[in-house]
């Protein structure tokens, strides 16, 4: 697996992220959110992920910066969670959602999890989706 994080993956488009939030769906694993929507017409790559931590509970610009880091860095060492067990592309935005200062150790054991959540309510919809067709 390859552990990289290149440009092509990252969720850059406003298009793309409007729609993510308008009929995205969403998995938390406090203090982590994860919106994700299936399927993109122009997808070069299995996953394009954003990350994103509130203003609202980090006024300064250096602590927002700090937890983006590691919200990408935990993503870059477990993304192969997602990449081994998704079939379709998906477009995802990775949430900070808490004034909590949690440690890397902490983050990086949620993210697991999270991931893990994601993958189940992945598949329970696809099965779901693969009845109704039968």
């Amino acid at each position: 697996m390859n552990f990289t994080y290149p440009k092509n993956e990252k969720l850059k488009s406003k298009t793309t992220i409007g729609l993510l939030f308008s009929e995205g769906k969403s998995v938390s694993k406090y203090p982590l959110r994860l919106v994700y929507r299936a399927g993109e017409a122009n997808a070069d790559e299995k996953i394009k992920i954003g990350v994103s931590v509130s203003k609202k509970y980090f006024k300064k610009a250096v602590d927002r910066n700090y937890f983006k880091r590691v919200l990408r860095e935990t993503y870059r060492l477990n993304k192969h969670l997602l990449w081994d067990n998704v079939q379709e592309p998906y477009s995802i935005m990775f949430f900070y959602q808490t004034k909590d200062r949690l440690s890397y150790q902490e983050i990086n054991t949620k993210t697991v999890q999270l991931f893990e959540k994601f993958l189940l309510q992945v598949n329970k919809t696809s099965a779901s989706e693969s009845e109704t067709e039968v």
